[in-house]
């Protein structure tokens, strides 16, 4: 009998078959893992549904090279400031990864919109390698979609959650279960915490300052257009513009980097540089 690979060759040669690329077998896949932790995370976001029937969205992150869980939050719905604090949040536990990869969802880029969200500048901001995956080939972000996958799994031999709250503690009690509990095949049997603590971290391959503080604030105009945050002890006011006195704000602060964005869209509203020896910071006009 001649082989699968020679029958396939013949009809190929004499048009009598139409390659499908899509369709290739598993062993065809290249496997990729970053040599060391902390060289490329991955994110992405996972739907759930609450015992009254509400859909939600889970922000999960992870480390490429030990499988590490890095974060796990669960969302009404998640917007581009939420991934922007989770990351934070994270990376006050586990430093700065070298890179990271996502798909292209709207809230990690807007590449192909040809414009930028708040985490593709925030990472660009850090000296963060960003990647994102070919549109509708999942398998790029293949450790994570596999994650989701077992987190589901998890979550359906669980007491259906009434609230994110109820959602949120089991996703905590799987993390700690899964990474210092659970023994990964791919890891030949070690816990992803031990995967994780046994090698020297990547960093940024231009590494911010080492005194950055980030933080998250919620606020809202006042009358007059204006915002104020406290820098060093001293009280500034950063101006906006009456169109907006009285909304909604969130303020994105990285050391005297700031951002103010509309809570619910994620809009930037204003970027600057806070100036400390000025009380006030006018409007910048064109």
């Amino acid at each position: 009998m001649p082989s699968v690979s020679t029958i396939w060759r013949i009809l190929k040669r004499e048009g009598l078959i139409v390659p499908q690329p899509q369709k290739k077998p598993r062993c065809a896949l290249i496997r990729f893992q970053a040599e060391l932790p902390n060289e490329m995370w991955q994110t992405d976001i996972t739907h759930w549904q609450l015992a009254s029937g509400e859909h939600v969205e889970i922000l999960n992150m992870i480390d490429d090279h030990s499988r590490l869980f890095l974060a796990s939050q669960a969302h009404t719905t998640v917007k581009a400031h939420d991934v922007v604090e989770v990351f934070h949040k994270t990376t006050s536990l586990h430093g700065l990864p070298a890179s990271l990869l996502s798909d292209n969802g709207a809230v990690f880029t807007a590449a192909y919109r040809k414009g930028k969200v708040l985490f593709e500048t925030e990472l660009e901001r850090l000296g963060i390698a960003f990647k994102n995956s070919r549109p509708y080939h999942p398998q790029t972000c293949g450790k994570i979609e596999r994650l989701h996958q077992t987190l589901k799994r998890y979550l359906a031999r669980q007491k259906p959650a009434r609230t994110l709250r109820e959602l949120q503690t089991q996703l905590d009690a799987f993390a700690h279960y899964y990474n210092t509990m659970r023994p990964h095949r791919a890891l030949n049997g070690r816990t992803p915490l031990q995967a994780y603590s046994a090698r020297v971290k990547a960093r940024p391959a231009s590494q911010p300052s080492p005194a950055t503080h980030f933080r998250v604030r919620q606020d809202k105009v006042d009358q007059n257009g204006k915002v104020t945050i406290r820098y060093h002890s001293r009280l500034h006011h950063i101006g906006i513009g009456r169109a907006h006195k009285g909304r909604p704000i969130k303020l994105l602060i990285a050391d005297r980097n700031i951002r103010i964005i509309d809570p619910e869209t994620g809009e930037l509203i204003r970027a600057l540089t806070l100036d400390p020896t000025r009380d006030y910071q006018p409007q910048q006009h064109a």
